[in-house]
């Protein structure tokens, strides 16, 4: 492991297992209707199949939607997990653990197309451009500012310091892994609230670097359960 740190301006999200598709939907739908001949429905009329997601998302008929797992690993700052991990209601997580591991020295520093500057109050606040003397500031500061918090950990360490005492001194902006499982209907109530899309119902002002890991997780999604997907945009990106 080098003791050189790495900055990094992006994340990681890969889908490494998965049982999703929108069949997982017409059959789990289709069986108040149809009892066991459910599963002989799901290929007959792919139109019918088409509008039954739609009406199920439209109408708010969650419970089909939960038939199927999507699990990602995702490298991002600690400070994208403290957020990340409000949500609970269908989801399970593994972290990597500062306990049993030394962590390595990958920071987060905002690229130049990072908005740095708030205006407005909480609620109808934006995200203005900021200038290159705000931005020289936020990479000269952070960087600086990991370097020391890194250097302090590896003494520590060094002493003889239990890991899950020296990794105290390191912040937020480090880097950090986990395997994140949910289902359709847990994933897009977090894409609801941590992206912002000019067709959502209801406005959403995520910080930017959980919009980044939500972003790659719906781009994900939307090979595997096509038509699903539509329907989530179509009714205004409102989980059912």
């Amino acid at each position: 492991m080098s003791d050189e740190p790495r900055f990094l301006n992006d994340v990681t999200v890969e889908l490494v297992k998965h049982s999703a598709s929108d069949t997982d939907v017409l059959w789990a739908a289709r069986v108040s209707t149809a009892g066991e001949q459910s599963l002989e429905e799901v290929n007959k009329d792919p139109e019918r199949s088409k509008g039954l997601i739609n009406y199920l998302m439209r109408d708010r008929h969650g419970s089909p939607f939960e038939h199927n797992s999507m699990t990602f690993f995702v490298s991002a700052p600690i400070l994208v997990f403290r957020e990340f991990m409000r949500h609970r209601v269908g989801w399970s997580y593994n972290e990597e653990s500062g306990r049993y591991r030394e962590l390595e020295p990958v920071f987060y520093v905002p690229g130049e197309q990072r908005k740095l500057v708030q205006e407005g109050k909480p609620g109808r606040y934006v995200f203005v451009d900021g200038t290159p003397e705000q931005h020289k500031l936020v990479t000269e500061a952070m960087e600086g500012a990991y370097r020391q918090s890194y250097a302090a950990y590896q003494e520590m360490l060094e002493a003889g310091v239990a890991r899950e005492v020296a990794r105290a001194v390191l912040p937020v902006g480090l880097f950090s892994t986990m395997y994140a499982t949910c289902n359709a209907r847990s994933l897009m109530h977090f894409l609801s609230l941590r992206t912002k899309n000019e067709q959502a119902k209801v406005p959403s002002f995520p910080q930017r670097e959980i919009e980044m890991v939500a972003e790659k997780m719906e781009a994900a999604w939307a090979e595997l359960m096509p038509l699903t997907h539509a329907a989530f945009v179509a009714n205004g990106r409102v989980a059912p």
